[in-house]
């Protein structure tokens, strides 16, 4: 697929999804005629219920992930009587989690201990803060076979992560396999959560990406957050997506795109190197983290650890000094340095696509 190309994906329907509610239809014949008349000529007829599909926008030209425009572009008559096009002034926001050499969250550090550079030039920090803030989070589980003795310890984490958020979050459940399924849409609610995780149906290929892809979109349209993450459990190489990795890192660079965290409990001894760089990728450049454990009843500490670092992010604004026109992208870098910790990782977006409009016309 052309990543320019337009396709469409969408949270399928399961049959139970799909029945209407029961109407009271007329008893006569005639009054029967009348009513299908006035049912067929409605505006509303034809359209899905409720808890139909939810499709994805389409593919278009990723915009920035994280971009808040500062001013719009606008048009301005010069001495002479032209149009002088002045370029729009865009603040970047970046979600960062910052940790030492031993993997540990390090939290409560200055702005001054922070430097960003875009494209390789120092930019300056316009906003910086770090605040526990509510988010939405989707929770994307594999449903392919392999994974059903797995799904017991898998469900279990999942709830005590939906236990242990704030009671503001917005959570919504995806069942994935060929096709991905919204089970649960965003809610608090742990017993809805419960009841989606334990919809399995085992079986059919395992289609990653476009579940990522189709969740991250739902999470554009439905999700009132701004700070939005997916985690992701399966146990299987990508083997049915009709986007390729590229692909859905591409789109996940566009405007308000989540944080992905991948959890992949693959077999050691047949680990395919190119599901392993196809998740890594996916985490790395949407500011997340990849873990591959060997035990499922490792999924348990690892959410945990997940949900600690999503309530302790930094949140850095900058104003890109770029003067570059048009479709660019631009490559960010974080780094951070403490003289108690020495030098520390930071993790978070790796670049963003800007759709500038400079120069004359």
């Amino acid at each position: 697929m052309s990543l320019l190309s337009t396709s469409i994906v969408d949270f399928r329907c399961r049959p139970e999804q799909m029945r209407l509610p029961a109407q009271n239809l007329p008893a006569t014949p005639t009054a029967l005629f009348l009513y299908l008349i006035l049912v067929v000529s409605s505006p509303v007829f034809g359209q899905s219920p409720s808890q139909g599909p939810l499709p994805g926008p389409p593919v278009s030209t990723p915009q920035s992930p994280s971009i808040t425009p500062d001013n719009k572009a606008s048009q301005d008559t010069g001495d002479a009587g032209q149009f002088v096009f002045k370029k729009k002034v865009e603040e970047v926001i970046l979600h960062a989690v910052v940790v030492d050499q031993q993997n540990d969250l390090v939290s409560n550090l200055p702005q001054t201990d922070f430097h960003v550079l875009e494209d390789g030039k120092q930019q300056e920090i316009t906003s910086f803060h770090q605040e526990k803030v509510p988010v939405a989070l989707g929770i994307l589980i594999d449903n392919s076979g392999s994974m059903r003795p797995k799904r017991e310890a898998v469900n279990r984490a999942a709830l005590n992560l939906a236990r242990s958020s704030d009671p503001q979050d917005e959570i919504f459940v995806v069942n994935f396999g060929e096709e991905p399924y919204l089970d649960q849409d965003f809610t608090n609610d742990v017993g809805k959560l419960q009841a989606a995780l334990a919809k399995i149906e085992t079986r059919g290929s395992t289609a990653l990406y476009d579940a990522i892809v189709a969740s991250a979109a739902h999470m554009k349209q439905g999700a009132g957050l701004q700070k939005r993450v997916l985690l992701v459990v399966t146990d299987g190489d990508d083997n049915a997506s009709q986007d390729s990795v590229e692909e859905a890192v591409q789109q996940l660079q566009q405007k308000d795109s989540p944080v992905v965290y991948v959890i992949a409990l693959l077999n050691p001894a047949k680990r395919p190197s190119s599901a392993i760089r196809g998740l890594q990728d996916i985490s790395h450049n949407t500011g997340g983290a990849a873990y591959f454990p060997t035990d499922v009843q490792e999924v348990d500490s690892i959410t945990r650890g997940i949900a600690s670092a999503i309530r302790n992010q930094y949140v850095i604004g900058y104003k890109s000094s770029s003067s570059a026109a048009g479709h660019v992208y631009h490559a960010i870098e974080v780094d951070a340095y403490d003289p108690s910790h020495g030098k520390l990782r930071v993790r978070t977006r790796t670049g963003y696509y800007s759709d500038s409009v400079g120069g004359a016309p």
